[in-house]
């Protein structure tokens, strides 16, 4: 079981960048992760950086390994679904992943009213908004109150902030074929409900997650990118969300909605970012561990140790880019 002191001993050997000057010609920057992009593959490093709010805050030790591993075991449970994109996972921080179409809209399926960001669901409704990704929304909902079922709300994929759209909008712009998405639809969902079967059994609620999806070189619809991650998904305790829903409390959150009020708090804007102190991002990590250890099942097993991040990884992905 990793310590906070173990935690804490990381918080200068964090992964901000993964930027190799040798292979430098391959090299792109993603929100999360850096890679490398080969002829029929990519390396895939998940760093520790931390954004909310389509701003990047700094770095939480260990959260790579975290984000990078709960993948890894999201996409091994899943594979009877639709197959993945993971061809090796030699490090913490690495997968190995084939090259995709990668489509371009991101699958989000909720299954709650909820949320604090922009785009959120809850956010838009309690503005008074009812048509919502196509969906129209019942009267008299209340933050936190669950659907009668699982719903899809897609969005368009962006650099820097994805923009909400419908199905029809989907299909009206030719932006995936129409049998193309209903495949993508019916693979969500099923995702979706292993998700909140498996997730269920270990004491927890998936509420709401972003699928992202390609077409390999034969055409078949693969899972790419990350699968119930406490980046891409929102998990709530679920022993406590019945009490604390009838009391009008705040579930009990285990993904980065702790954050997010957190920053709330201290009064982000576009012209004030706070800086994440070490306490709060000891904090980050130890619910990230939390996490994974709770849907997983199994102890989270770090790689810690005093050589910097980027020499070991260096070693690992050299046979996969030489």
């Amino acid at each position: 079981m990793i310590t906070r002191e173990q935690i804490q001993s990381q918080l200068d050997n964090c992964l901000m960048e993964a930027k190799f000057p040798q292979w430098e010609a391959q090299y792109k920057k993603g929100k999360v992760r850096d890679m490398y992009l080969l002829k029929d593959k990519r390396v895939l490093i998940t760093t520790d950086r931390q954004s909310a709010f389509d701003h990047v805050l700094g770095a939480i030790p260990l959260k790579g390994q975290v984000l990078n591993r709960i993948a890894q075991y999201w996409f091994e449970q899943t594979e009877d679904i639709a197959p993945n994109q993971i061809l090796a996972v030699p490090d913490a921080n690495v997968t190995i992943a084939r090259e995709l179409e990668i489509l371009p809209v991101e699958i989000v399926v909720r299954r709650y009213m909820t949320g604090s960001s922009d785009t959120a669901i809850w956010t838009h409704y309690n503005n008074g908004v009812r048509q919502y990704c196509g969906h129209t929304l019942p009267e008299g909902m209340i933050k936190n109150q669950p659907f009668d079922a699982a719903i899809i709300t897609p969005t368009t994929k962006d650099e820097v902030h994805d923009e909400l759209i419908s199905r029809d909008e989907i299909l009206a712009q030719n932006l995936v074929a129409k049998d193309t998405w209903e495949k993508i639809e019916d693979i969500a969902f099923k995702l979706f409900a292993r998700g909140e079967e498996m997730a269920a059994k270990q004491g927890l609620i998936l509420v709401d997650t972003k699928y992202e999806m390609g077409l390999d070189p034969d055409g078949n619809i693969t899972l790419a990118d990350e699968v119930h991650t406490p980046d891409s998904s929102r998990f709530w305790a679920l022993d406590s969300y019945a009490e604390r829903h009838a009391n009008g409390e705040e579930p009990e959150s285990l993904d980065k909605e702790f954050l997010r009020l957190w920053l709330r708090d201290k009064g982000i804007s576009d012209t004030h970012i706070p800086e994440l102190d070490d306490d709060i991002r000891i904090q980050v990590a130890e619910r990230y561990i939390d996490l994974f250890q709770r849907v997983t099942g199994t102890v989270f097993e770090a790689e810690i140790s005093d050589l910097p991040i980027l020499d070991r990884i260096e070693g690992r992905i050299a046979e996969f880019i030489d």
